[in-house]
């Protein structure tokens, strides 16, 4: 993390490039709900910000492929103007079977797949490390996962039900007896699943609200945004969102409207 700056210099990642994503293939739905490209800009080298989504992901990075745990707030790694990652998001309670580890230890971490012991993990850098350019980097990922995910399990469905109560504005009554859970079951299964209980959950699937507000509007007063997300009032997302990401609301809308995604 770069150190020594003013918090609101930092730069989300969705304007430090060119970032693409686009959906897996038939085979990979179970266990990837997206995969993406991310371009980074040639030039100075700036300092990004990575928030929180509530995701694991499996990214190739500097030769190699890499983990990238789920976060509790903002990460700032440095990555070379110019290069090119590409990542696949692990869909809701894929990423532990997939790894063979609760994402409670990975939280906040970043680990080179190679140390989860998958056997495939050398031939697949040196096959990715023999394409010409990053998009036959690309192509060639999305063929790896599908030859790796042949002999995986599919995940638990409780994890997408979990998350998408808590990906929803209002989130559904009655969660724990749909589950056949108790509370304290519930926040062992979303460590497991997740890395965090169901409220930290909740709480960066809410900031993410946010962002998507950000992105479709430029013209929006911040206080209709904090009710449009989900928060209490404006005082209470001012805190939220600093939390998260270092940023204060105003700054990530300016960088994420539409206006300055057209410039």
């Amino acid at each position: 993390m770069a150190s020594g700056r003013r918090k609101d210099t930092a730069l989300l990642a969705a304007r430090a490039g060119r970032y693409r994503e686009y959906a897996p293939p038939p085979t990979l739905r179970h266990h990837f709900s997206r995969l993406w490209s991310h371009a980074l800009h040639d030039g100075p080298l700036a300092m990004v910000a990575i928030v929180p989504d509530g995701y694991c992901d499996l990214l190739w990075i500097d030769g190699r492929l890499v983990v990238a745990g789920p976060d509790r707030a903002a990460a700032f790694p440095v990555i070379q103007p110019g290069a090119t990652v590409i990542g696949a998001r692990f869909a809701p309670g894929a990423a532990a079977p997939w790894l063979e580890t609760p994402l409670s230890a990975l939280v906040g971490c970043s680990v080179p797949l190679a140390d989860f012991g998958r056997k495939d993990t050398a031939e697949f850098e040196a096959r990715l490390a023999d394409c010409p350019d990053p998009s036959a980097a690309t192509a060639l990922f999305g063929r790896l996962l599908e030859e790796a995910a042949r002999d995986e399990e599919e995940p638990a469905r409780e994890a997408a039900v979990i998350f998408a109560a808590a990906d929803s504005r209002r989130p559904a009554p009655g969660l724990l007896d749909r589950l056949g859970m108790s509370e304290r079951q519930l926040r062992r299964r979303c460590h497991h699943h997740f890395g965090y209980g169901a409220k930290t959950l909740e709480r960066i699937r809410r900031f993410q609200r946010f962002l998507d507000l950000c992105r479709r509007s430029d013209t929006m007063p911040l206080a209709r945004l904090a009710l449009e997300a989900g928060f209490a009032d404006q005082p209470h997302m001012t805190r939220e969102v600093g939390e998260l990401s270092t940023l204060t609301p105003a700054v990530i809308l300016d960088q994420l409207s539409m206006r300055q995604r057209a410039d």
